[in-house]
């Protein structure tokens, strides 16, 4: 094995005991990552005259399916982990979720809540755009406490450590791998900051900031599976995440060319 001049070191729990209590990192980090993208959303809505009853019953929904998609997409690759204890399915604490599944569920939420509240799609999807990654950026650590997600073997000086029983059983003779959650929470927060400055920059992107997201998360999430070693099913060499991150950025593609006649901003009252 190379010679290894830096690493970042396991935690050393996943874990906070407080009397009976015990509260994970990964629920206590996804938790914050939630707030944070709660607040920027409702912040951003308001001030696009939207309304703060209307955002929060938005925002309420696309968390309890966007949760219960990610669950489901992730229990249903890997059936394997839950035969035994079948109750650990619910167990959500404890990690487990598929970004691309809550995706895909928050989204069908958005549709639905937005059409029966009549509001305009477009102008929450510019709100959430920047909150989403800012969202994932922080929720990511919760990986790093869980000792998951990670790359394949690295000696470079900002590999993370993985104990033995939690390396991939082809890797069991390397001790550090990349950190793909760095990459990945680095990645959010310049994406959310780049959304924020291409708004500013380029008020024409109204109505489509949603595609800068799809476009940015989608290239990077492709990059990052090139590299992971939790894949449960690959075709053509390549994961089903790296597949659905090439049909993200094809959507946002999409999204970025669409053209419309500019109109005045309507009233989040206002159909779209």
């Amino acid at each position: 094995m190379a010679w290894i001049i830096g690493s970042i070191p396991s935690p050393s729990t996943n874990a906070l005991q407080i009397g009976p209590l015990r509260l994970t990192f990964y629920g206590i980090l996804v938790t914050l990552g939630l707030v944070a993208g709660w607040i920027l959303t409702k912040r951003r809505y308001l001030a696009r005259g939207g309304s703060g009853a209307d955002v929060e019953k938005i925002l309420l929904r696309v968390v309890i399916f966007g949760f219960i998609g990610a669950r489901l997409a992730y229990v249903s690759t890997h059936l394997g982990r839950f035969e035994e204890e079948w109750w650990n399915v619910f167990a959500i604490w404890e990690g487990g979720i598929a970004l691309f599944g809550g995706l895909t569920a928050g989204a069908l939420a958005i549709w639905w809540t937005c059409r029966q509240l009549d509001v305009s799609i477009s102008m929450f999807l510019d709100s959430l755009a920047p909150a989403l990654p800012l969202a994932q950026a922080i929720g990511r650590w919760g990986n790093y406490f869980n000792q998951e997600l990670f790359g394949t073997p690295s000696d470079l000086p900002w590999a993370v450590e993985i104990d033995p029983q939690l390396r991939p059983e082809e890797y069991s003779q390397y001790e550090t791998f990349h950190p793909t959650f760095l990459y990945e929470s680095l990645w959010n927060f310049a994406l959310a900051a780049t959304i924020i400055w291409l708004e500013r920059r380029y008020p024409s992107l109204e109505g489509r900031l949603i595609g800068i997201y799809l476009v940015g998360y989608g290239l990077m999430r492709f990059l990052l599976e090139l590299i992971r070693t939790d894949t449960t099913f690959r075709f053509l060499e390549l994961s089903r995440n790296g597949w659905v991150s090439i049909a993200v950025m094809i959507i946002g593609v999409v999204v970025l060319m669409w053209r419309r006649n500019r109109e005045p901003s309507r009233s989040p009252e206002a159909a779209i």
